[in-house]
């Protein structure tokens, strides 16, 4: 008589998990592997969108950071008596990734902050990188899945909220000194509070005086009628919201 050995759902999941945890050459390949596919995807997002880090980077991060932590569990394996601490190396890892980060950050001409969202993706996935390398698999793609999740389906959430926000940052260029007053009058007599003014390129060799402006409506709505109703204003060369 034959027996058969009928595999559960849980069983053939358990097993794939024990392969990644596995101390061998394919489980630490796998390993590898894993963290590797997690920075393509998640930098793929950012590349598709000209970001400064891409699909390198991303990639090369999630792997630095599993390879720490495959680093410092071959020290446990392989100095068992030791005191060593198994999250030392990933908590140098998650502060490290943050000097990578403040390098996608940038503040341009117009007072406008980029780069911060380039930043966030950087130090999560260095977060999966470090739970692919530990072998914690669940982990590592139940985050990839709510990454994204975030890129790509909150983003458009993200930019509806913010068209009808009632706080709108504003780049302004003005025929003269003169039409900024006429501005800011203009949007008193609107009734919107200007919570932020700042000059930051006067006429100098011919160009137009320009501001940075933070406006607050009096009540929410498409923030493109806004914008039509402000470069009607007297004296309003160009404006934009940043």
């Amino acid at each position: 008589m034959v027996s058969r050995t009928i595999y559960s759902k849980g069983d053939i999941m358990d097993d794939i998990i024990n392969f990644f945890q596995s101390w061998t050459m394919a489980g630490i390949g796998a390993r590898l592997f894993l963290a590797t596919l997690a920075g393509v995807i998640i930098g793929m997002d950012r590349e598709y969108k000209n970001k400064g880090a891409g699909i390198k980077t991303h990639a090369l991060v999630c792997i630095g950071a599993a390879m720490a932590m495959i680093v410092n569990e071959f020290i446990l394996r392989s100095f068992p008596t030791s005191n060593t601490d198994l999250a030392r190396i990933g908590a140098q890892v998650v502060s490290g990734i943050g000097f990578l980060g403040v390098g996608t950050i940038i503040v341009t001409g117009r007072n406008e902050v980029k780069g911060l969202t380039t930043a966030a993706g950087l130090w999560v996935c260095a977060g999966i990188g470090l739970a692919a390398g530990i072998g914690f698999i669940k982990g590592t793609i139940l985050a990839l899945l709510f990454v994204i999740f975030v890129l790509r389906v909150l983003e458009p959430v993200d930019k509806h909220l913010r068209a009808r926000a009632r706080d709108m940052d504003l780049y302004v260029e003005f025929e003269n000194m003169e039409a900024i007053r006429s501005f800011l009058t203009g949007l008193r007599a609107k009734g919107i509070k200007v919570t932020n003014f700042s000059i930051y390129r006067q006429r100098q060799a011919g160009l137009s005086p320009s501001a940075t402006v933070t406006v607050k409506m009096v009540h929410h709505g498409d923030h493109e009628t806004w914008l039509h109703e402000f470069s009607e204003i007297p004296g309003v060369l160009y404006v934009e919201e940043i």
